[in-house]
Formats: C-alpha cells, structure tokens, sequence
C-alpha cells in the first residue's frame, strides 16, 4: 500500500499534523515508538484548554481523535531506517517490515543529555526542569535554583526571578562578567560559584562541594540535545544549530532540504513545550497537504 503521507513520532506534533491531513482525507500511516520527551513530567502547562492535565492523558485523547478518522493507520514501532526512492520514500521498522509513502513527516522529537550530578536524572522532569513557563508557576513564588551548564544559563538566570527567589550556580561553567554580573544583581539573583556536588531530598536541595546545603523548591537547567532518530541524517537533511543543539532545518511550510520530507516539533525548532510542537504540527502537516495538492495539479 502507498500512503499519502507516513509520520514518523505519535506525540504532540505528529498527531497535529496527523489531524490536519486526515481532514483532508489523506491516507496516513503513524509510526510511534511511544518515547515523549515529557514523559518524566507528571502534569503539562501551558497550552490552551490542557493546562495541568497529564502529558499521557493529552497523548491519547489526541490519538483517540485521530483514530476516529478512517484513513488513519497506527503502528507501535521505531523507525529504523528510511531511504527516497524514484518517486516515493521507504521506512523501514524494526519489527513490521517496510512501508511506502508520497511524503514523510519526521516528528522524531529529541533526547535531553542532562548535566552529569548525582541525584540530578531522577529528579527530572518532577523538580529539575528546562522551561520556566511550563513549571514555573507551580513553585509558588518559592526558592529556585538555575544549573548553569553554558554562558546561555544567563538568559535562564535572568528570567527565573519571575518565579521565585533565584540562585545561580555557575558549577565552574562560566564566570558573569561585570555586565552580566551587574544584570545578575538588578534581577535580585544570587551568584554561587561553589561546585555542585548533588541533589537529594524530597524537592531539589543541593550540596555544594564545600559541604554547604542550600535548599530548593525547585532546579532549572540547559540541557544538551541531540536527534532521538536518525532518519533526518539518513534521508539527507540540513540541519541548523541552536542553543541547545542541532535541529532539522525547515521552510515556513516546514519542508526540509529533501523535497518531500517535512519536519516539526522539537526536533526541528530550537524550543520545547507541548503548545509550540502542536502549533508546529498543524504547519508540517498543512504544507504537506499543499504540496500534495500541487503535485497532483501538475504545478
């Protein structure tokens, strides 16, 4: 079978744009493996109508949605492989062999490398976090923590005492300068240059190398990122580096540098939260509609 369009990743993004193209009564194929980089979170803010709700109960109630529409197919899988032939594009899986589409859109998302501090991953997600507006607010104005893990932890620095009473810990990182140091102290932020040796307790309290504990309702930090899939490299996609790391390079349709192959969600824009990947969603999955409608036209 060809199908109009496959989506590779059934999170936020690709079940935006899954949504739009099985409107247009398209014929989609899912592939999901069912790795959401918020699946550590235990609640989701933010986005409009959603705030608060559980990332996993958001997730299936938007599939449950897509799956309404009968052009629609979903396969519990990892793409492994995916290659463009003469006039279509193969993917390859690891377990339900191979599957032909028109386009493909790669909603493959990304993969946190966190900071290397005991204590640190098993906190993730719960009182360690990258994104001051999607859990910022529900550390009630309370003591917060910024984990520098490059000179771009200022701009973190500099937003969190929106939030709450802010110390940066600069963990032999980087030195502010006498600007930034300038800017650090008009914002009411605290500069802590010890190193940080770990997290522990119930919220996120660190002990600092010198043996003092500072206690924190709440840690911020930058993490590195990198490609969760391969496909984008495989199919010979540019990529553009952001603060973070390398993303998918796209038009305003959200096609990449492979005609035919469309890219959105967080790997291919250099932000993360669940109301940026479904707008982004609903662009991959509109532009790739349209492409289909010029093809078919002979434009």
């Amino acid at each position: 079978m060809m199908y109009d369009v496959i989506i590779v990743g059934g999170s936020y993004a690709g079940l935006s744009a899954g949504l739009q193209l099985a409107r247009a009564r398209r014929k989609v194929l899912v592939v999901d493996a069912g790795y959401r980089r918020n699946r550590f979170a235990a609640t989701s803010h933010g986005f409009l109508g959603q705030d608060g709700e559980a990332p996993e109960d958001i997730v299936a109630q938007g599939r449950a949605q897509l799956m309404e529409y009968p052009t629609v197919t979903w396969v519990h899988d990892s793409a492994i492989q995916a290659r463009q032939e003469q006039d279509h594009f193969t993917l390859r899986t690891q377990h339900n062999g191979e599957f032909k589409s028109l386009r493909v859109i790669l909603a493959t998302g990304v993969v946190d490398e966190l900071p290397k501090i005991e204590g640190l991953m098993e906190r993730w997600g719960k009182r360690v976090f990258h994104c001051p507006y999607c859990h910022g607010y529900e550390l009630d104005q309370g003591r917060i923590g910024v984990l520098a893990t490059s000179p771009l932890s200022m701009h973190h620095a500099l937003m969190l005492p929106d939030w709450g009473t802010t110390t940066l810990f600069t963990n032999g990182v980087f030195v502010p300068d006498t600007e930034q140091q300038a800017q650090l102290d008009r914002r009411g932020v605290t500069v802590e240059s010890a190193a940080v040796v770990r997290l522990f307790g119930e919220r996120a309290d660190i002990e600092l190398a010198d043996g003092r504990v500072i206690a924190l309702d709440g840690l911020f930090t930058m993490p590195r990122t990198r490609m969760a899939s391969p496909l984008a490299e495989q199919l010979g996609c540019e990529f553009a580096e952001g603060p973070m790391g390398s993303y998918i390079q796209t038009s305003e349709i959200r096609q990449t540098s492979v005609p035919g192959v469309f890219a959105c969600g967080d790997a291919a824009i250099a932000a993360g939260s669940v109301a940026l990947a479904v707008g982004e969603g609903v662009r991959a999955g509109t532009g790739t509609h349209f492409t289909l409608i010029l093809a078919k036209a002979g434009a």
